[in-house]
């Protein structure tokens, strides 16, 4: 299971700290990319490829610092050098890359100023090492967060009513029953119907079952009880160590998620 943002941005403090007076690019860019990618609990080595030998327009070798073919490519520079520049030899590079090695992404850092270039979006981001922490989100992609493209969806059809049926069925298997069913089933209908209004942001339910729960299921209703308690407290009055996907769900103010269920 992937890090929670919490876990994250802890490990981006302390490695901003860690690094914070590192300078040479030939001594220091592979150790502080290793440890940049252990800030997401990625190991470099299953992912990335370190000095990937390409060839430029000019017909000469050169060494990409690192690359993860098809993610992201990563340029360091000693610290104070251009930037701009070694864009440019990072863009170079990009032309001896086979099509499926492309990178959605190029980051250029000096290990103080870093630069993260979104090539689908035409975006770019800046930042410096103390402020990683606060820009850690940029990253996602690292983790296997995808860019979404949301779409408007078809309203509650006859499919939909089928497998809530089944779902009603399943869970009158395992134990539920009278009441405590009916209640669990209008929960579910809430945080699926909340995504297409206002209550919940756009797939916010869909996320939180993607990226926080295993995929064989076998936590899942311990992770929807632990939402339901988080919707039923007010903000101010949850833990502050909470895990900031969960931290991110609004207060429900109603009755609905009130009972406790068995």
């Amino acid at each position: 299971m992937a890090l929670s943002w919490n876990e994250i941005k802890d490990r981006a403090l302390n490695f901003s700290k860690e690094w914070a007076d590192t300078s040479n690019e030939e001594a220091d860019a592979k150790p502080f990319l290793v440890e940049f990618f252990n800030v997401f609990g990625i190991s470099s080595k299953r992912v990335a490829t370190f000095e990937h030998r390409v060839k430029k327009l000019d017909d000469k070798d050169g060494y990409i610092d690192l690359l993860w073919k098809g993610t992201i490519l990563i340029e360091m520079k000693s610290r104070g050098k251009n930037l701009d520049k070694a864009y440019q030899q990072a863009k170079d590079y990009t032309h001896g890359l086979k099509q499926h090695e492309l990178p959605k992404y190029i980051l250029i850092s000096d290990f103080e100023n870093f630069r993260l270039y979104d090539l689908e979006e035409d975006k770019t981001v800046e930042f410096k090492l103390n402020d990683l922490v606060n820009n850690i989100q940029h990253f996602g992609y690292i983790l296997g967060y995808q860019k979404k493209v949301y779409k408007e969806q078809d309203p509650a059809n006859i499919k939909a009513a089928e497998l809530m049926g089944k779902l009603h069925d399943r869970l009158e298997e395992i134990g539920y029953t009278g009441h405590p069913l009916e209640v669990y089933l209008v929960r579910i209908l809430f945080l699926l119907f909340a995504e297409d209004t206002t209550i919940f942001n756009k797939q916010q339910f869909q996320e939180y079952l993607e990226q926080r729960t295993n995929e064989d299921g076998s936590d899942l209703a311990s992770k929807l009880q632990e939402l339901f308690r988080v919707l039923n407290t007010a903000k101010e009055n949850r833990f502050k160590n909470l895990d900031e996907q969960l931290a991110d769900f609004p207060y429900v103010n109603g009755k609905l998620f009130e009972e406790n269920l068995p």
